[in-house]
């Protein structure tokens, strides 16, 4: 993920569809990360991260279908207006989703480079963290990499699929 995607005319559009302009800086709201929108909208140091609503529910069910950009396009919405440290977790999860989208463009090397990145985000972080059971997102990015990192390359597993927590249970939230 990088931070210059200004000059994508897809990105630019986001933001102007979401009332950003590109060099403002973005603000949260409590309920969901739906509502970047207010220039008075209150800054919080932490915002706990919905998976049940706006761009992180998008983004998840964009995941789990495997579109991959456009989950790391509603992802990053939410990641620029994130503090730490869920701000890095997410930077963690919308490289694995580019990953996959390299994957699906035939781009090998990109989709290694941007899974070791992801995993040295994702493994300084607990089994779960921010409503998401991270344990067997790592075991999958680990799965991937050997899989395109054997000689000869071997098929890599399926994409895996982000399973949810809630109050000390998890569930696999499939769309």
């Amino acid at each position: 993920m990088t931070t210059t995607k200004g000059s994508s005319p897809r990105h630019k559009e986001v933001w102007l569809n979401r009332g950003l302009a590109r060099d403002e800086p973005a603000l949260a709201q409590v309920v969901c990360y739906d509502s970047i929108r207010s220039k008075s909208a209150l800054m919080l140091p932490s915002v706990p991260l919905d998976w049940t609503c706006g761009e992180l529910s998008e983004g998840l069910h964009c995941f789990h279908s495997g579109t991959f950009f456009e989950c790391h396009e509603h992802w990053e919405l939410v990641w620029l207006a994130a503090q730490e440290p869920e701000k890095t977790f997410l930077q963690g999860l919308i490289q694995v989703a580019a990953s996959f989208h390299h994957f699906q463009r035939g781009n090998c090397t990109g989709t290694i480079s941007l899974l070791r990145s992801a995993l040295r985000r994702l493994d300084k972080y607990p089994d779960v963290f921010a409503g998401i059971v991270v344990a067997p997102l790592r075991v999958a990015i680990r799965s991937w990499l050997e899989a395109l990192e054997a000689t000869p390359q071997s098929s890599p597993p399926p994409f895996p699929q982000l399973q949810l927590s809630v109050r000390g249970s998890v569930f696999s939230n499939r769309s």
